[in-house]
């Protein structure tokens, strides 16, 4: 990580009251002129310092239907000549040299709805915060930028850290969209589970693909490199049941990251876990032959008995609970009994785990 962060403004520190407010006269807003473009030649300055020509995108995003900034969004968020009109190629670790960055830094500068980190590895970044404050860290101290900042006019202030920082202790496990993920992705198309995948490519937008078993390969083909997938269930009839306007009241079925394809998962993303994902996770603790402590939560009238193995449902057959023929598995076993097994497999595509209670005891 940089250890040199400096905040670049047009706020004179001597103009802060004893809260550190600012009382001075300049506007939180981009004068789309002289200040605006020594923040872009004080940036450059910096790059020019660490050799950065080219910059990274990370965790881009534009203006969702919310909006608090103070100037107005633009229908292409800022960034027509940049990108097409689809996006395409405005995506997290899409690399831009630095005349596309700094582009990227006015836009944001301006309000016009587009926000993403630039970063160069570790050694350089550039974060654009509220009220035309900047950024920039770096891995040398670069006097002869922070010297050039001062002759523009503006104002850097060495801090700790940027407060843009991606947060890297956000809770879950992140899923990635590997074979396993597309494995549990076919069956559940062809089981009738899964009908719909999301597709989020920038924050706040996504693309929806019709999920079937003959359009999947070309689906999966052209999504967006670090992509956030989110799998959903065919709309019924009750649509607001499956797909609710209120998303804190939607239901998917499970999500995933996509890696790049080197199979490493560099996205920062964050989903919000579902059943299925934190079944996922826990699944990728369990291997064949563990023993495992749970609880007898069902026997079912068919004969297999489940058990919850950490907050996870695994099953025993018959066959499977004695040594001994018997008829039932309430002859060896009862609801609520604390019991240790082994596990016979670890299905991820299906997400079943099959015990073995005789395996874990003597053979009697």
């Amino acid at each position: 990580m940089p250890r040199f962060v400096h905040r670049i403004t047009k706020y004179d520190p001597a103009d802060r009251d004893e809260h550190g407010h600012y009382t001075g006269a300049e506007e939180p807003t981009s004068d789309h002129g002289a200040v605006e473009t020594a923040y872009l030649r004080s940036i450059a300055a910096f790059a020019a310092a660490t050799g950065t020509d080219r910059l990274a995108i990370r965790e881009p995003q534009i203006a969702g239907v919310a909006h608090f900034g103070l100037e107005p969004t633009l229908g292409d968020h800022g960034l027509g000549g940049l990108f097409p009109p689809d996006l395409s190629g405005f995506h997290d670790g899409a690399e831009v040299p630095l005349s596309g960055a700094l582009e990227l830094v006015r836009a944001m500068l301006r309000d016009h709805g587009v926000w993403c980190r630039l970063e160069a590895e570790d050694g350089f970044a550039v974060h654009v915060g509220w009220d035309q404050y900047v950024y920039v860290s770096s891995d040398e101290p670069c006097e002869s930028a922070l010297e050039s900042t001062r002759a523009l006019g503006l104002f850097p202030e060495r801090l700790p850290a940027s407060p843009y920082e991606p947060d890297f202790d956000e809770p879950g496990v992140q899923r990635p969209a590997d074979d396993e993920f597309w494995a549990r992705l076919r069956w559940s198309v062809a089981s009738g589970q899964a009908a719909l995948l999301e597709e989020g490519y920038v924050g706040n937008a996504s693309r929806w693909h019709h999920l079937t078993e003959n359009t999947l390969p070309a689906i999966r083909a052209r999504l967006t490199p670090r992509a956030m997938l989110t799998v959903w269930p065919g709309l019924s009839a009750d649509v607001d049941a499956a797909l609710p306007l209120d998303v804190a009241s939607r239901r998917p079925l499970f999500t995933a990251v996509l890696p790049d394809s080197d199979g490493v998962l560099r996205a920062r993303w964050r989903t919000d876990q579902t059943p299925s994902d934190r079944d996922w996770a826990f699944l990728k603790t369990l291997r064949r032959g563990q023993i495992v402590t749970g609880v007898v939560t069902v026997i079912a009238d068919f004969g297999v008995t489940f058990v919850d193995i950490g907050g996870f449902t695994a099953m025993i057959n018959i066959p499977e609970l004695s040594w001994r023929p018997i008829s039932y598995p309430s002859e060896v076993v009862s609801v609520g009994q604390r019991i240790t097994a082994e596990v016979l497999a670890v299905d991820m595509v299906r997400e079943r785990v099959p015990l073995s209670l005789k395996r874990a005891s003597q053979d009697v």
